[in-house]
């Protein structure tokens, strides 16, 4: 398939729930499984507990291999599973290959792409986290990887399994609210560690721990506990920020709804820490506390153009009139808004418990729902996955769907970036000038296709990253 064509089929395909044709499992020579779907789990600890408890639950699936650095984050999954071969590097997978069809990875963002990549070459249909991967170039490289080996794939944004976003979908596409030109997006994220300085301390490595498998192909850091497990996420060699983390399941909602494909531009703006008095302190690895992101998608498929503004870190939209203030709108994780010609429609995160509003409650007739269901809600998000893998049926996510939703994502984190690598060069914040005149305020014009900020080219550093010695894609 040629490269062009394959990105445009990609984007198109964010148009509705994607169907994988059953003939998917019988090309390159591979036969659907059996009974049930054999599955490596690798990242068996954190996250990953969720995955193994899900499989353990299916009548079509039985985890064979757990993988994981740490030995004592994956106890739990070692002690469940007893049956399963263990590992903690997950190139020796490829030593037991053909004893399984598929793999499910939830490690840290910052190996998403290498692992997936190793499996997926090896012909394993894929189950990935979310974001995809931790940069754009990665992130495309997997979805190309997926069409060529024509593999069952499924993103962990579960919510893009649930009634609601289905809901949301029959009443956009139906004109409930007419013209969508403006969507809010929030989260309360992050709930872990962000804009403090680096450590500066190399503390032991824990005898239980591989730490170089867990840094993966980022460049060498020291080990320290305020790196590791959950707290990664607020790091920007491992992770991707509260955007990266939540902006899968808040802005799924949309992205699917709305049909959108790559965005055009974005502009950002994030709290960051005062480096007057710790100018020698190494703040550049870690995520801003907070941030607001802007971003614009062209018109498509006879919908108007659309601007999305994301808020994290406790910061909220201001929202337009005609939202009771009394009104809880979203839920704890975060919401969605979208603001119609006609009216608006909000959710909780997820695509939770969507719900209209209108001027003086006149809320019209809605269509009757007629999207297809999935099992168990946002539950049967794995289960849908490993049916599909035997039967060639619906997903939710495929990373057909997933990648450009993704990469929109992390697109947008190349705005707050941009802006806090330029606060951080002046050694001054956001207070301290005229925002109009600084170079992360402005905003970055976006050619999807070929991944590239066309207005501002220090930002192109963060849609791929360099590897270090002995890792590659």
């Amino acid at each position: 398939m040629k490269r062009r064509k394959f990105l445009k089929d990609s984007v198109l395909s964010a148009s509705a729930f994607s169907i994988v044709p059953a003939s998917v499992l019988s090309k390159s020579g591979r036969k659907a499984p059996s009974d049930q779907l054999s599955i490596a789990l690798i990242g068996a600890g954190g996250r990953g507990n969720a995955h193994w408890n899900a499989v353990k639950d299916s009548d079509h699936g039985n985890i064979v291999a757990l993988v994981d650095v740490d030995d004592n984050r994956a106890a739990d999954a070692f002690k469940n599973n007893p049956k399963a071969k263990r590992f903690r590097n997950y190139k020796e997978l490829e030593s037991i290959k053909d004893e399984f069809d598929a793999f499910m990875l939830a490690t840290p963002d910052n190996t998403h792409a290498v692992i997936g990549m190793a499996m997926m070459d090896l012909g394993k249909h894929a189950y990935i986290e979310k974001p995809l991967a931790h940069d754009i170039y990665e992130v495309r490289m997997l979805t190309e990887k997926a069409a060529e080996k024509n593999l069952v794939t499924q993103m962990g944004n579960h919510g893009s399994s649930g009634d609601g976003i289905r809901q949301i979908c029959e009443w956009i596409w139906g004109g409930v609210i007419g013209d969508v030109t403006e969507v809010f997006c929030w989260t309360n994220r992050p709930v872990w560690p962000q804009g403090k300085p680096a450590p500066t301390q190399a503390m032991p490595i824990p005898d239980h721990l591989d730490w170089d498998l867990w840094l993966g192909p980022a460049k060498y850091t020291h080990y320290h506990p305020d790196y590791s497990h959950f707290k990664w996420r607020g790091w920007w060699d491992f992770g991707t920020g509260a955007l990266g983390d939540m902006g899968c399941h808040i802005i799924d909602p949309a992205f699917k709804a709305l049909k959108l494909g790559y965005p055009t531009e974005v502009t950002s703006s994030n709290t960051t820490v005062w480096v007057g008095d710790f100018v020698e302190a190494d703040y550049s690895k870690s995520c801003p506390p907070s941030s607001i992101t802007q971003l614009k998608f062209p018109a498509r498929e006879g919908m108007p153009e659309v601007k999305m503004h994301w808020h994290d870190g406790g910061l909220m939209p201001s929202f337009p009139d005609g939202i009771d203030p009394n009104e809880k709108i979203g839920n704890w994780d975060g919401g969605v808004l979208f603001v119609g010609s006609k009216g608006m429609l909000s959710a909780g995160c997820y695509g939770a418990n969507p719900k209209l509003h209108f001027p003086d409650n006149n809320i019209p007739e809605v269509p009757e729902p007629h999207l297809s269901r999935v099992e168990n809600g946002t539950g049967g998000h794995q289960e849908q996955w490993i049916k599909a893998c035997k039967d060639g049926s619906e997903t939710s996510s495929p990373f057909s769907y997933a990648g450009p939703l993704s990469e929109t994502v992390l697109m947008g984190n190349l705005g707050i970036r941009s802006y806090q690598m330029k606060v951080l060069q002046e050694g001054k914040t956001p207070t301290s000038w005229a925002p109009y005149d600084y170079p992360g305020r402005k905003k970055l014009l976006w050619d999807g296709e070929n991944m590239k900020v066309t207005n501002f080219d220090e930002a192109n550093e963060f849609v791929k990253r360099e590897y270090r010695d002995g890792w590659t894609l």
